[in-house]
């Protein structure tokens, strides 16, 4: 890694961003070493140094794939990272929704008279490619009134979310069995991958959520040059 103040994560599913976060940040601290600090006593002990550590833009505790992480200095350039575009690969259920629009959401399965071919989920697709408006989900750190979304969600408060104006350059279909749909899109910053798998399951007529999303891209950052997080708590040992 050349640039010392940007490391490349590839966050495991299970995980939030933040945890991720806190696990790097303990393990560069950890490296950093002590310091010595005299205390208001007059006694000098030693401290360990803290290592600054932020994001640069969250993944859900679901999703996998890149995580960009900022070290030190680095920190003061998040603003240079929040409007890169982005790829992702996800898996869509057709046939069923999801509460959150995915699998830690309530699924409700729904009753498909017929079922569409790959002609008709190709058609579907490029007709999501361009400009549209999408809707933030409920289930989304957005802030509404001061709170974030999928808390006052979670507490069954009903909320009108913002709309806004997304890109979506690309969506390739790379498999497709009923109900399973795998694509790969690359979108600008701020588009949420599950509001477009429900705007193709309402194309469709079938209803979808994701299953799986691996992000595989930021700007000209690519997941396979990133790091496993175990990678990174091993260093040194």
């Amino acid at each position: 890694m050349q640039d010392k103040e940007i490391l490349l994560v590839d966050k495991p599913a299970g995980v939030s961003s933040f945890g991720v976060v806190a696990r790097v940040r303990r393990r560069l601290s950890e490296e950093a070493g002590y310091v010595e600090v005299v205390g208001k006593d007059g006694v000098t002990r030693q401290k360990r140094k803290k290592v600054k550590v932020g994001h640069t833009g969250t993944l859900d505790p679901f999703a996998t794939g890149l995580l960009i992480l900022l070290v030190g200095k680095g920190t003061k350039r998040a603003n240079e990272f929040l409007k890169l575009d982005k790829e992702y690969i996800a898996t869509l259920r057709l046939g069923a929704n999801s509460t959150t629009g995915d699998p830690e959401g309530e699924i409700t399965e729904h009753e498909i008279c017929e079922i569409p071919n790959k002609e008709a989920v190709e058609k579907c697709v490029e007709k999501l490619v361009g400009e549209n408006s999408q809707r933030v989900p409920a289930y989304s750190a957005v802030k509404i009134n001061g709170q974030r979304a999928y808390k006052l969600a979670r507490e069954g408060k009903q909320v009108e979310m913002p709309v806004r104006k997304v890109k979506v350059y690309k969506i390739e279909i790379l498999s497709y069995e009923w109900p399973e749909l795998k694509i790969r899109c690359k979108v600008s910053s701020g588009t949420y991958i599950r509001a477009l798998a429900e705007d193709i399951g309402k194309a469709l007529g079938t209803g979808a959520y994701l299953t799986e999303l691996r992000r595989t891209q930021v700007g000209e950052y690519r997941v396979e040059g990133a790091r496993l997080i175990d990678e990174i708590e091993e260093l040194g040992e």
